[in-house]
């Protein structure tokens, strides 16, 4: 008997915490119908305003991947990992370097979908986030053709075409913040009560940002429990659709 194979989504972010806040429901979403999920982390946050009782940026670095590691086992992410980029200077990176690595975990991965933060930089308007965004955005288009980095074909790789790519969004932005365009909302999921919950726990895994909880909490809560995506490109032609699954449409 043929076994379906399970769908498997590549989260890349910029920061630890960036997994819960922004992509958490779809993060356990996707766990729950039996699909893989992991998240590339490019920083280990070591540039954080709050800093907890860390001393040093290394310090802070190794207890930002512990609240990272202990963030994705409450989401049920199969597999965390943080790289190694220098926090607030990933548009000071060089860029084929950095996306070749991301092609790299893409073509290691091959996720269905991937789900990254829009260049905008999110509702705070991160430098980083928009930078994740960029890389990951050609990550996406580059994994699945054997003229882009072809030294990794000879490593036993082999090219990826994912599905679909979304970047997370917003209906709302924050007046304190600098002024961001976000993209219009073209997938939608409604949390649980009981997925609402988990995704503002798991932000509080990150105890260094604790100054930011009730910020946050009250931001989440205000907002209510949706989850929104924009649909930004696919591996087959379509119009768009309003979607209320992040793998609609999705082949095996």
């Amino acid at each position: 008997m043929h076994k379906k194979k399970m769908p498997r989504l590549l989260c890349f972010t910029a920061h630890p915490d960036d997994e819960a806040g922004g992509f958490g429901g779809a993060l356990q979403r996707c766990a729950a119908a039996g699909g893989e999920t992991h998240v590339v982390c490019l920083t280990p946050g070591q540039a954080a305003t709050h800093r907890g009782t860390a001393k040093s940026d290394q310090e802070l670095s190794a207890m930002r991947r512990q609240e990272f590691a202990a963030s994705c086992k409450l989401l049920r992410v199969r597999h965390g990992e943080i790289l190694d980029y220098p926090d607030g200077r990933l548009d000071r990176q060089e860029f084929l370097t950095v996306v070749a690595d991301l092609t790299r975990h893409v073509r290691q991965i091959r996720p269905h979908v991937i789900l990254t933060i829009g260049p905008e930089g999110g509702v705070t308007a991160h430098h980083d986030h928009s930078m994740v965004s960029i890389f990951a955005t050609m990550a996406f288009h580059w994994a699945g053709r054997n003229n882009r980095f072809p030294e990794q074909l000879k490593d036993g790789l082999t090219v990826h075409q994912p599905q679909k790519l979304y970047y997370g969004t917003a209906l709302f932005t924050l007046s304190d913040r600098q002024p961001v365009s976000l993209a219009p909302a073209t997938a939608s999921l409604e949390l649980s009560p009981q997925e609402f919950e988990t995704k503002i726990a798991a932000f509080k895994c990150h105890t260094t940002q604790a100054p930011l909880f009730p910020y946050f909490e009250a931001t989440m809560r205000k907002r209510g429990h949706l989850e929104v995506f924009h649909l930004v490109a696919a591996s087959t032609p379509r119009k768009i659709e309003v979607e209320k699954d992040l793998f609609a449409g999705v082949k095996e």
